[in-house]
């Protein structure tokens, strides 16, 4: 039995709230130092919250992605950081539940996550392709059974504090630039020298410095599907909506901040309506707008999963669009939150402020580049009809 893991486990929302807890206290110095969340990732491996996503015939708990986007939203109103750290491992979680299943040693893999609540980071961008993640330059090389990689990761996701990462390279020395594999290392399977540091507007505790990564590993650990199929029938719908969930609930955070600043304007002049209260009458209503549609986009792919073979285009392209509106539209509320609060919003210590939420949502707008989509959708739509249906 793992040691972590309290037994009987609470709702998966009570062991989060915990979580959200611990990542309140700490978020402010998170952010100011722009360390890793230690505390926070303790905290969830204690509520053995990293294996939840896993079947239960492996020892997980088969949380839907409603669930597991629901905890990044609750996360994220205490710490954009940490929330980004959950919302990447079970991203990552996500490729080997739903294209490991059938291969003995990614099964076991799963089982230990569960029991010793392994931390997964993720390597998919690389230097020479300006972050596009379908393409890569470098290549595993199979050997008698074993697998060798090296590249150039300019980015990789709290690198120095997950217990196994899983990259992206071509298939093999000869295959094309968008004919890739995803592979899983153990950290005693690979070194890191670092190559760029961390100091960055926002999303500061997730440390996601590069690397030149180096690995080798038995070949077994090469996911069996290629990272074509697991990108389109998973990763990026799973990226776009927990991402959009925990972006919505930084977004939450700040709006609950203008709130309370609005109510207290109210106490002190009764009968009278406070500056800021109609500002604030929009903003909850286009913070409504955008749980709607994370929702629905959480519906469709619960739909996809439940019959792959219905996975189309128009799919892939509902849900960039929700990532694209999400990430818009949280900056323009949150910066509407900084003119409700004013000074005290824009001073850093205060209840009111939002100045860590304004930059960690910057990030959103990044975190895929809104203009590499926006030319990806382009290309779609010239051969993809658009659905003008109203439900769908």
């Amino acid at each position: 039995m793992n040691a972590h893991v309290k037994t009987p486990p609470a709702s998966l929302r009570e062991r989060i709230a915990r979580v959200a807890a611990v990542a309140a206290q700490h978020a402010a110095d998170v952010d100011a130092q722009a360390r890793f969340p230690a505390e926070t990732m303790q905290a969830l491996k204690d509520e053995g919250l990293l294996g939840i996503q896993v079947p239960a015939e492996l020892g997980g708990e088969e949380a839907p992605i409603a669930e597991i986007a629901e905890l990044c939203s609750i996360l994220g109103q205490n710490c954009g950081s940490s929330a980004m750290i959950f919302a990447m491992h079970h991203i990552k979680l996500s490729s080997l539940v739903e294209h490991g299943m059938n291969a003995a040693w990614h099964r076991d893999f799963m089982r230990r996550i569960v029991h010793e609540q392994l931390l997964l980071g993720s390597a998919t961008t690389e230097g020479g392709i300006g972050g596009d993640l379908r393409n890569s330059i470098c290549a595993v090389e199979v050997e008698n059974g074993v697998c060798r990689l090296e590249k150039n990761a300019t980015v990789i996701s709290y690198g120095l504090y997950c217990d196994a990462i899983l990259i992206t390279s071509r298939a093999h020395r000869d295959a094309a630039s968008s004919d890739q594999v995803m592979t899983v290392f153990l950290n005693d399977q690979y070194t890191l020298e670092k190559t760029n540091d961390w100091d960055t507007l926002g999303m500061r505790g997730t440390c996601s410095e590069g690397f030149v990564f180096k690995g080798e590993a038995p070949a077994a650990q090469i996911i069996p599907e290629p990272f074509a199929e697991i990108a389109a029938h998973s990763m990026l719908a799973m990226a776009h909506l927990l991402w959009s969930a925990l972006w919505y609930g930084i977004a939450v955070d700040a709006v609950n901040r203008a709130q309370s600043f609005v109510r207290a304007a109210a106490r002190k002049t009764p009968g009278q309506t406070p500056p800021g209260a109609l500002r604030l009458a929009e903003i909850s209503g286009r913070l409504q707008a955008i749980r709607t549609d994370i929702a629905h986009g959480i519906r469709q792919y619960e739909d996809i999963r439940r019959n792959p073979d219905s996975l189309t285009m128009g799919f892939l392209i509902a849900m960039n669009n929700t990532k694209l509106a999400t990430s818009t539209a949280i900056i323009d509320i949150i910066g509407q939150t900084l003119l409700i609060n004013g000074i005290m919003g824009y001073k850093n210590g205060t209840p009111y402020s939002v100045g860590r939420h304004l930059r960690d949502a910057y990030s959103a707008q990044l975190q895929i580049s809104n203009e590499r989509i926006l030319m990806n959708q382009s290309t779609m739509l010239l051969v993809n009809r658009q659905d003008t249906s109203l439900l769908g």
